[in-house]
C-alpha cells in the first residue's frame, strides 16, 4: 500500500531591516523552526544563523539591479521542498507584503496545494523613521503615506507620479537611488516645491545607517554621497523634522 507524503507548510516571512532585534518574535521563532531557509540578499547573517543545524539554507538573491534567482525558480523551489514535507521559511527583507511579491508566492503555492502563512515584519520607512525621529505621519502635515518604488524602463522613470503633487503625503520611495534626480525633477514636475524636505536614509535601521538630509532640489547630490546600501528616500513635510535631528548630531560631533 503506497503512502502518500504529507505537504509541508511555507511561511513567508518579514526579516525587518536588519538587525535581529527588530524581528517580530514569530519571525524569530520562525525561523528557529526551519527544515528549509530559503533567504534574500537583503536578510542580515544573524538573522540567518537563528536556523537550526541541519535546516537547508538558500540564498536566493533579490537584490535589485545585481544577478538573482529568478521568481520562477524561488517558486518551483519552494514547492519542491514543501512537497518534501518539510516546513519551509521564505525569509524577505523587511516585510513580506512591501514589495515583497507575497502575493504571488502564496497564489502560486496555494494553487499546488500547500498552505502558507505570512508573518509580517518592520519595513525600511517605519526603521528609519523611528531610528533618525521623524514620524510618517504628522497632524497638520502629513495624513497619508505613498509606499513605492522607483523603477526604470528604457533608462527613465516609469510610473504615474501624480500622487507627489498631494502637499499632505509623504511619500517613501524603495530602490531609489540610481533615479534620484529624475524622481526629484517628477515631483517638482508634479507640483510639489523644490525646497520640499527630503532625506535619504541609507543601511535604515542597521547600526551603521545613515542620513543623508536633502530638498527636492538638493536630493540627487546628497544620494550620490551615500554608497552602496540599500537605500530608501523619504519626502514630506515630516522629514524636517529629521533635518533637525541630523543638526543636533553633527553639533554634538563637532564638539566631542
Amino acid at each position: 500500500m503506497s503512502v502518500e507524503n504529507k505537504l509541508g507548510k511555507v511561511l513567508l516571512v518579514g526579516a525587518g531591516p536588519g538587525p535581529v532585534d527588530l524581528m517580530t518574535v514569530r519571525a524569530f521563532r520562525a525561523v528557529e523552526s526551519a527544515q528549509a531557509l530559503l533567504y534574500d540578499a537583503l536578510c542580515s547573517e544573524d538573522a540567518i544563523a537563528l536556523a537550526p543545524a541541519g535546516c537547508v539554507r538558500i540564498q536566493t538573491g533579490k537584490r535589485a539591479g545585481k544577478p538573482s534567482m529568478k521568481q520562477d525558480e524561488i517558486n518551483r523551489l519552494m514547492l519542491r521542498l514543501a512537497r518534501k514535507g518539510l516546513r519551509v521559511v521564505r525569509l524577505k527583507g523587511g516585510d513580506p507584503s512591501i514589495f515583497g511579491r507575497v502575493g504571488e508566492e502564496a497564489a502560486f503555492l496555494n494553487g499546488f496545494g500547500v498552505e502558507t502563512e505570512v508573518v509580517p515584519g518592520v519595513t525600511a520607512a517605519c526603521a528609519a523613521a523611528a531610528q533618525f525621529g521623524f514620524p510618517l505621519t504628522h497632524r497638520g502635515e502629513a495624513r497619508r503615506v505613498v509606499f513605492t518604488t522607483a523603477r526604470l524602463e528604457a533608462g527613465k522613470l516609469s510610473g504615474d507620479w501624480s500622487a507627489a503633487a498631494d502637499p499632505e503625503a509623504t511619500l517613501a520611495v524603495y530602490m531609489g537611488g540610481d533615479v534620484a534626480g529624475d524622481l526629484a525633477q517628477r515631483m517638482i514636475a508634479a507640483g510639489r516645491p523644490a525646497e520640499t524636505p527630503a532625506v535619504a536614509v541609507e543601511k535604515a535601521g542597521g547600526a551603521d545607517a545613515k542620513l543623508y538630509p536633502a530638498t527636492l532640489a538638493t536630493l540627487a547630490e546628497r544620494v550620490a554621497e551615500a554608497g552602496d546600501g540599500p537605500l530608501l528616500i523619504v519626502v514630506g513635510e515630516v522629514a524636517a523634522q529629521a533635518h533637525a535631528v541630523a543638526e543636533i548630531v553633527e553639533q554634538s560631533r563637532r564638539t566631542a
